[in-house]
């Protein structure tokens, strides 16, 4: 869902400004050091939740790569990805795409409780946080991290730090220098940073992208290392 996939070179992009960015700056002297290095961040967002949903769904356990190509084909396809269009596809047409037909019901499932009401995709907007997640994760295929996604590539939501995301892990290992995170530690960086923990998250995911030069991961080294997608580099659910 963090991938360029998600909208595009030309946006649009998650919208902040210099109050947040001084906000974080004045909270931590290396978070301050590492704007500087990595400057204004334009990292894109697709403002409709329904087609954020969609895209996530068929990005879930995929590379980069891949997940913008059946994207595109999507796009192709129908123009724009609103739930009247996705439904007028049959099973075949979607899995023709390039994705599964586990990933086609879980699609199905989504569209299916928009159209009848089930789940008011506008309603999400005046929710908070935390029930914003319980309404995205009780969608078959959605889970935690999925959510978290959906709230800040496409909720925009100000305050979104993951804890179940690798990249942001990294990130937070090579800014600091710690060789491992735990959820005391994590929880930590992320009050420190609320309540604009989402802007952090975005430094962090580009320093664990490799934005600036000469940093290094100091989690020990390991003979076969899990993998993360970088800058949104992290589990997939349920996919």
């Amino acid at each position: 869902m963090a991938s360029e996939a998600a909208g595009g070179p030309e946006g649009p992009f998650f919208a902040y400004g210099e109050a947040e960015t001084a906000f974080i700056c004045e909270r931590c002297p290396k978070m301050a050091w590492a704007v500087e290095q990595i400057g204004h961040i334009n990292r894109p967002v697709i403002p409709d939740p329904y087609a954020a949903l969609v895209n996530s769904i068929l990005g879930q356990q995929i590379s980069t790569a891949a997940h913008k190509t059946i994207w595109r084909r999507l796009l192709d396809e129908v123009g724009e990805v609103t739930p009247q269009a996705v439904a007028a596809l049959s099973d075949e047409e979607l899995q023709g795409l390039g994705t599964t037909f586990r990933k086609v019901g879980y699609i199905r499932a989504l569209t299916e409780r928009v159209a009848d009401g089930r789940l008011d995709l506008d309603a999400l907007q005046t929710m908070d946080d935390a029930e914003v997640e319980r309404q995205l994760v009780a969608l078959p295929g959605i889970g935690k991290w999925t959510a978290e996604m959906i709230m800040t590539f496409s909720l925009q939501r100000p305050d979104v730090m993951s804890q179940g995301d690798l990249a942001i892990i990294r990130g937070l290992r090579m800014l600091y220098h710690h060789r491992r995170i735990t959820p005391q530690l994590f929880e930590r960086y992320r009050r420190r940073f609320s309540p604009h923990a989402t802007v952090a998250s975005l430094y962090l995911w580009a320093i664990a992208g490799g934005a600036i030069p000469g940093m290094r991961d100091y989690a020990p080294k390991r003979p076969a290392p899990a993998r993360g997608r970088g800058g949104a580099q992290a589990p997939r659910d349920r996919g």
